[in-house]
């Protein structure tokens, strides 16, 4: 198996904790992202997806111009890193039922993300367990 800097994606964009829910929906739509990895100085300190904006921002009333992306963004997220075994990983994400996780180095520093589709396109074997686990109702 391979490890996840063998098939990480390295040129991630990021978005800061302070910037508007207007700001991280501008980029996602110019990046055709779902999500985006929330840093600070280089140091993960979160994610925020399309669907945090509209969730929870306006279901707590926040206005686009006026939230923040640090109002909304999960912070107790789960992230892989570089050196990590491509199998540990879509356990991962099949258990915490996501499709991409964030890659830091010892540093707890940004270097890259990995998504499913990664996985599928890159590495021998299968995925489809980790797709299932993923796709499952939560309970």
């Amino acid at each position: 198996m391979p490890i996840v800097n063998e098939i990480m994606t390295t040129e991630v964009q990021v978005i800061e904790p302070e910037a508007t829910l207007r700001r991280a929906a501008e980029m996602m739509r110019d990046l055709d992202v779902g999500a985006l990895p929330v840093c600070s100085g280089g140091r993960l300190l979160g994610m925020v997806t399309d669907r945090d904006i509209t969730i929870r921002g306006m279901a707590a009333g926040l206005a686009p111009d006026v939230g923040c992306v640090s109002d909304v963004m999960t912070q107790d997220l789960q992230f892989c890193t570089e050196d990590q075994d491509t199998e540990d990983v879509m356990h991962t994400m099949g258990h915490a039922q996501v499709r991409r996780l964030p890659v830091v180095n010892m540093d707890n520093e940004l270097v890259g993300i990995v998504s499913i589709a990664d996985m599928a396109r890159r590495q021998p074997g299968p995925v489809k367990e980790t797709v299932r686990e993923i796709t499952e109702p939560g309970v």
